[in-house]
């Protein structure tokens, strides 16, 4: 009977500390180490369990995919504070401005192409918010719709690869980073698109809520116009194309992909002549701060994970899930709204690696593929970005939004950009086909494979080695 209390004890015990504001990292390590001394106490578990601490932590330590984390964190940080940020959203607002909503536009399509560089939250709705709001305050903009347009662009950098969460998630899930960049490239699209197809609807039904800048508001006309921002576009577009061709084409790992980026950061500041050893500091503090948050809450759930299967946690989450009625589509509803409620409250670190090395083991015996699961989960993360009150991005923009833009205003005005983010959900959960399109390529394994045996013969392999060898193909592209 104590032992069947221990997982469910422990579980409430992580929420307690939780509750009461305590680091997740700490409260992660501090609940894993109680309740293996009180295991130890009743007899429950061996001492010996904790010998087993050092390796995973080495493990952790010595992971090569968690190297592209500041990778890429270091490469959007140096774009960012390189100034492209402005110069986009400078360049494509004089493109978009002639038209109804076309800030809003500027917006969304600036938000995405930074996503696919920076991949940094904060940056992205923090210098959208500076730059683009006066502008949609000054021609009457809807305060809600200008502040809900920049918090929602903001958060794409979470699902447009390079992306820190789908590396997250392929670590905790045991998938290919490259097959969930693939499959999450066109889910981000098409979330980009249903963006804009708000802002489209919403200028038919209230034209005055966005609308379009007058001529004078544009510094550069015409072809000028359009060689300029072609200019300002084609390097970071460069840098998309080389990096994630680099992963897609199976050429450089993430960990490479992400040294790649990062090298490519630093020849475009050089060559914007803002490359200097100030920035240069702010990047690697930035970076070092993100890095260190990332590896600290991963020791923490390492740590936790240890005892919690100690004490059959494992078991006990498997048995809770098989209660649901429904089987496998019992257990998506139940998992899309937990995590949803849960991204009300805390981010997406804490429920990568406290709630998804739980769900992971139950979607591996339920035959749910872990890339398209990745995929629909980051979906879902994206919204822990919008939910008020806890929502990062809404914090994000109101530390830097002009005192006219209410907290009542971020909240409202974030609302039905949560809606799209539910639609695109709901479209990735009932159209898995979205996210293998990309990951799908046929991979070319010979026809004829001999393998040789002790003594020099040979012996055809049969469709089964092939078939694993192909699958081995895939994992490692």
């Amino acid at each position: 009977m104590a032992m069947e209390l221990m997982a469910p004890l422990m579980f409430a015990g992580l929420v307690v500390l939780l509750l009461l504001g305590y680091p997740v990292a700490f409260a992660l390590a501090a609940n894993g180490l109680l309740f293996a001394f009180i295991g130890f106490e009743l007899g429950l578990l061996q001492p010996e369990l904790l010998q087993a601490l050092p390796q995973r932590l080495y493990g952790i330590m010595a992971n090569p995919l968690l190297l592209s984390i500041p990778f890429f964190t270091f490469m959007g940080l140096v774009l960012e504070r390189s100034g492209m940020a402005e110069e986009l959203l400078d360049t494509v607002g004089q493109l978009f401005g002639p038209l109804r909503g076309g800030v809003a536009y500027a917006v969304i399509l600036v938000g995405a192409l930074l996503a696919a560089t920076t991949g940094v939250i904060a940056a992205s709705v923090i210098g959208m918010g500076l730059i683009s709001l006066p502008v949609m305050m000054r021609y009457r903009y809807a305060p809600g719709l200008a502040s809900g347009v920049i918090c929602a662009s903001g958060s794409l950098a979470q699902i447009i690869p390079p992306s820190i969460v789908l590396i997250v998630l392929a670590d905790v899930l045991g998938a290919p980073v490259g097959d969930l960049y693939a499959g999450a490239l066109l889910p981000g699209l098409i979330l980009v698109g249903l963006l804009m197809l708000y802002v489209f609807v919403l200028t038919l039904i209230r034209p005055e809520a966005a609308p379009a800048l007058p001529p004078e508001a544009g510094r550069l006309r015409g072809a000028a116009l359009w060689r300029h921002a072609a200019l300002v576009m084609l390097p970071p577009l460069a840098l998309i194309l080389i990096v994630l061709g680099s992963l897609f084409a199976g050429i450089a790992t993430p960990t490479e992909g992400g040294a790649l980026g990062a090298v490519g950061a630093l020849l475009l500041a050089a060559v914007k002549r803002r490359l200097n050893l100030a920035m240069l500091r702010e990047a690697l503090d930035s970076t070092t701060k993100l890095s260190s948050f990332v590896m600290f809450i991963l020791i923490g759930s390492t740590v936790f994970a240890l005892t919690f299967r100690a004490v059959d946690g494992d078991l006990w989450v498997e048995r809770l899930f098989t209660l649901i009625p429904g089987g496998e589509t019992g257990f998506l509803i139940v998992v899309t709204l937990l995590i949803f409620v849960l991204g009300f409250f805390i981010d997406f670190f804490e429920i990568a690696f406290i709630l998804l090395p739980l769900l992971a083991p139950v979607a591996a015996k339920l035959g749910i593929d872990p890339v398209w699961f990745g995929v629909m989960i980051a979906m879902n993360l994206q919204t822990s970005f919008l939910t008020p009150p806890f929502g990062f991005a809404l914090f994000y923009l109101k530390s830097v939004a002009p005192p006219q833009i209410r907290t009542t205003d971020i909240y409202r005005g974030v609302l039905p950009f949560i809606g799209v983010q539910l639609i695109a959900l709901t479209m990735v959960i009932a159209w898995p086909q979205l996210v293998n399109v990309l990951r799908d390529a046929p991979v070319a394994v010979p026809a004829n494979i001999e393998i040789e045996l002790p003594g020099g013969e040979t012996a055809p392999a049969d469709s089964q080695t092939a078939s694993d060898i192909e699958r081995l193909l895939r994992e490692n592209k």
